[in-house]
């Protein structure tokens, strides 16, 4: 399922490029709305609950996947 980059909401599981590969992710806060791009924190869990962070970026228009 997708939803608009614009929608996104903290606590959502999504699709997205983070530490170079396409991964779940969950969105830990809504950091920017501006007016052209969206900027998220998100997190992912990896084996041996290591999390890494990473902030991402999406056009407002953008089509954003959402994970499982």
């Amino acid at each position: 399922m997708k939803i608009q980059a614009l929608d996104i909401q903290s606590g959502e599981r999504i699709v997205a490029y983070c530490n170079n590969k396409m991964q779940a992710c969950k969105v830990q806060q809504v950091l920017n709305q501006g007016q052209d791009n969206i900027t998220l924190t998100v997190s992912t869990s990896v084996h041996y609950r290591h999390s890494t962070s990473c902030v991402i970026r999406f056009h407002r228009d953008a089509w954003v996947d959402l994970a499982d």
